[in-house]
């Protein structure tokens, strides 16, 4: 990880997940995985990624569940610490620093406070030499403690976590290395040797490759290049030990596993096919074929429940029992080189670039996960070493992402270069991209270049192709020729050429009255409306390798970077040379949102990055040693929000975001600290019930539940003496955790239930009634006291002697307003309790 000022680089996604060999829980719901710099705890019902187990600070290089604690993990890195976490809440809890690399790490429930790790040998100065050493984990209440008790296992030890296994619940380890099998027995401290010839009488490769122990039977399970299985038996009497040998695999076996009980053996390799061998009845196997890739790793759950495989593409796959595929976790597919060039579909936002073998992958940077594979061969990929097939060497989009172009080639060896240039239409029904046209042949050689115009307000949709047979072609969408078509397809509508040259690179201007052509040292400027060279451009020496239009207020600048290490820039209102600058630039690039440019320089084993507008000499921003090896694939992924940061030097990185893979097929990309603070407080406002696992269903619940929450704080203002719901009362809470085989039926309880859900409906009724028949009473009220004061106001006429004796004897004080009021509400009360009581 690279530091410079506020900005740094940083793995934001698509590390590999099958470097090591992952972990199932003891309940079989998680799945932990190295990934990178982390740990990624999934979910293995819903694929979803729970929580990034991150504190390390270089590669992590082993997972292990705790013996001790199930809910508890080791993990261990080659910046030289251990680490335990509480994976269910992703909480780091203590933190051992050894000093050394760690490459792995194994436990055992026999070895209590012991961890064993393979590290560089001591005092040994080649990096091929490891050991395998019993670390004495110290007992102490910080979270922060140095370990430097070590003892030494065994000696001359493999680097490979695959090599070496406990046997019989931990009684002994096994480490297999080149041609030697060695096993330490740990209550006689003695360790025995077996060792195999380099070549069989077949001539197959004796050589090890994996490992495993049987956990009840003094057996060893060893893999070989040669595709065969031997199990040794009888190993703590190096005199009278055996082995028999299995063989399925036709190539090397790259990993086993025996199941809890030890009735089954699994193995995987080359051939995508899970073999499962019945124990002390090797002629039954049971096959799952059809995995997708190579299998690396193979992972039991402790129940024996889930099988675990990882992949060659960087895949995990999920199995039930040997039975069928539950669940794929797959990562970014990385490959051996990538031979299009990273992009971005302008509609979902997915990085766009080579995956499996004759694929598109569209991979989300905001979720770190694979959306889908997009089949552009459409032919069954053979896993053969030698056999030439169908590459996609090309692809890119238009402005509107409603077209994809590809081109995919094949070259056999005394053959002529084939060549298919697809174009693909987006189909809103299934969300995916549709074959349109395929052009068989498009040029007679190699295709250079191949750009889009990517104007919006352009009328027709073209495409443009640079061939090394020396022209190149301009594709146009064209209305069907018949009406029988079923839609429009597409035709060569130019061919140009220059001198006889090759071009080499291609770009169209952000408004698309432009097209640049390179042909070696020259640029040729052309008019797509008609045709016509306009001017050509030329600063030898050098033939040019990138060409980029400037965008926004520097849509004038045309820049070129050539093999003499130059970067040009042209006024293409002038015509002429605007500046020039010496610098090794191996990827030019625009902003397609901003002014920005920014320019890969491979220097000294090192990629510097420099981001500067064409419109000033001055660079906005330049780092040093970004990664090692040169950069070549590189794209702008605009944001979705815009970021609001003041320092200069980091608002290049406010409307995109710049990412690029490294020599080793690391993506990587540039950070600011502005940027991380606010994914840790959006981090921390997706936080809602720590029980509950982080998945789409979770967050939508979140939400739901704070708005719940916010519209409760508002209503508990206003009603603040009515009584809390039922559904939060002790005696629900009680219903529902109480066992089942305790309660009463369900049928006894459903009534009670569902009537206790319905009380709060019915006190807002009843309160409504009660507002209503209130404001009722006050209306009679006021409409009998406005009649009494215009009877006051009419002339009383004179009572006679008797009306005037009855009217002393039963005169009473008039109530006032508020007395009459609590008279009404005295009436309305319910006294049939009273009754209850005087019958007690």
């Amino acid at each position: 990880m690279v530091e410079h000022g506020e900005i740094r680089v940083v793995h934001r996604g698509g590390s590999k997940i099958n470097f090591r060999e992952p972990v199932i829980t003891s309940d079989s719901k998680f799945l932990l995985c190295a990934s990178g710099e982390c740990v990624k705890v999934f979910s293995t019902s819903t694929e979803e990624c729970i929580h990034d187990l991150r504190g390390h600070t270089d590669l992590v290089t082993g997972v292990l569940i705790r013996p001790t604690n199930h809910l508890q993990a080791y993990t261990c890195s080659v910046d030289g610490t251990v680490r335990v976490w509480d994976f269910t809440d992703g909480i780091l809890i203590k933190t051992y620093v050894i000093g050394c690399p760690i490459y792995s790490i194994y436990a055992s429930e026999n070895h209590n406070g012991v961890v064993f790790i393979v590290t560089p040998t001591l005092g040994e100065k080649r990096s091929e030499l490891f050991q395998l050493v019993a670390l004495h984990l110290p007992q102490s209440g910080d979270q922060l403690v140095e370990a430097r008790e070590l003892s030494a296992v065994l000696a001359d030890v493999s680097s490979n976590p695959e090599a070496i296994a406990f046997g019989r619940g931990g009684e002994f380890i096994a480490s297999a290395k080149g041609l030697q099998l060695e096993c330490y027995f740990f209550k006689k401290q003695k360790s025995y040797r077996f060792s195999l010839k380099e070549d069989n009488k077949k001539g197959g490769k004796n050589t090890f490759t994996c490992i495993t122990c049987h956990p009840k039977d003094d057996c060893i399970a060893t893999g070989h290049e040669d595709g065969k299985i031997r199990l040794w038996r009888n190993i703590n009497h190096k005199k009278e030990y055996t082995y028999s040998t299995l063989h399925w695999h036709h190539s090397a076996v790259s990993s086993l596993s025996f199941t809890p009980e030890g009735t089954n053996l699994l193995s995987g390799g080359e051939e995508s096919v899970l073999v499962q061998w019945k124990y002390n009845q090797e002629s039954q196997r049971d096959f799952l074929p059809r995995l997708g890739a190579a299998i690396t790793h193979i992972t039991v759950s402790p129940d024996g429940a889930l099988f675990c495989t990882s992949h060659a593409d960087n895949k995990i796959t999920i199995i039930q029992s040997c039975v069928k595929v539950s669940a794929v976790i797959q990562g970014l597919v990385k490959g051996e080189s990538l031979r299009s060039d990273l992009m971005v579909d302008p509609r979902s936002k997915a990085l766009v670039l080579n995956g499996k073998p004759g694929h598109l992958q569209f991979y989300s940077l905001q979720r770190d996960k694979l959306l889908f594979n997009l089949d552009i061969v459409q032919q069954e990929y053979i896993h053969q070493s030698g056999l030439q097939q169908f590459e996609v060497v090309k692809a890119a989009f238009d402005a509107s992402g409603n077209w994809l172009a590809t081109v995919e080639e094949r070259k056999q060896k005394a053959a002529e270069l084939e060549l298919n240039l697809k174009l693909w239409a987006f189909d809103e029904q299934t969300q995916s991209f549709v074959l349109n046209t395929t052009i068989s042949a498009p040029h007679e050689s190699r295709i250079t270049a191949m750009c889009f115009c990517r104007a919006a307000d352009n009328q027709t949709t073209m495409l443009v192709s640079t061939s090394k047979d020396g022209h190149f072609k301009a594709w146009q969408l064209a209305a069907p020729a018949h009406t029988d078509d079923e839609g429009p397809s597409w035709s060569c509508d130019f061919v140009g050429a220059y001198h006889s040259l090759a071009p080499e690179c291609c770009c169209f201007s952000a408004d698309g009255s432009l097209l640049a052509v390179s042909f070696q040292e020259v640029v040729t400027v052309w008019s797509p409306a008609s045709w016509e060279l306009l001017t050509t451009l030329s600063q030898p020496p050098g033939a040019i390798r990138d060409l980029c239009f400037g965008r926004l207020s520097c849509s004038k600048y045309l820049l070129g970077t050539t093999e003499k290490n130059l970067l040009c820039c042209w006024n293409l209102l002038t015509c002429s040379l605007e500046w020039s600058t010496s610098m090794d630039v191996s990827l030019l690039l625009a902003d397609p949102v901003s002014e920005n440019m920014a320019a890969f320089c491979f220097q000294d084993g090192c990629t510097d990055l420099f981001v500067f507008k064409p419109s000033e000499p001055r660079p906005l921003f330049s780092q040093k040693a970004v990664c090692s090896g040169k950069v070549t694939r590189a794209v702008f992924a605009p944001r979705e929000e815009m970021l609001e940061s003041c320092e200069e030097s980091c608002q290049w990185l406010n409307c995109s975001q710049l990412y690029f893979i490294s020599q080793y097929m690391d993506l990587l990309t540039f950070t600011s600290k502005a940027e991380e603070e606010r994914l840790m407080a959006s981090s921390k406002q997706l936080v809602v019930d720590d029980s509950v696992a982080m998945t789409p269903f979770y967050l939508l619940l979140g939400k739901h539940r704070q708005q719940q929450e916010q519209n409760q704080d508002s209503l508990s203002i206003l009603s603040a003496g009515r009584e809390r719901l039922p559904q939060g009362s002790v005696a629900i809470k009680e219903l529902l955790q109480t066992p089942a085989h305790v309660l009463p039926s369900t049928s006894f309880l459903c009534s009670m239930f569902v009537q206790s859900l319905l009380i709060s409906v019915t006190d807002d009724r009843e309160e409504k009634q009660h507002t209503e028949e209130e404001m009722e009473s006050e209306k009679e009220e006021e409409d009998s006291e406005e009649e009494m004061e215009s009877s006051t106001s009419r002339p009383k006429e004179a009572p006679s002697a008797g009306d005037r004796a009855a009217a002393d004897s039963s005169e009473a004080p008039p109530l006032t307003k508020a007395q009459a009021r609590e008279l009404r509400r005295v009436k309305k009360l319910d006294h049939s309790w009273l009754s209850s009581v005087l019958d007690c």
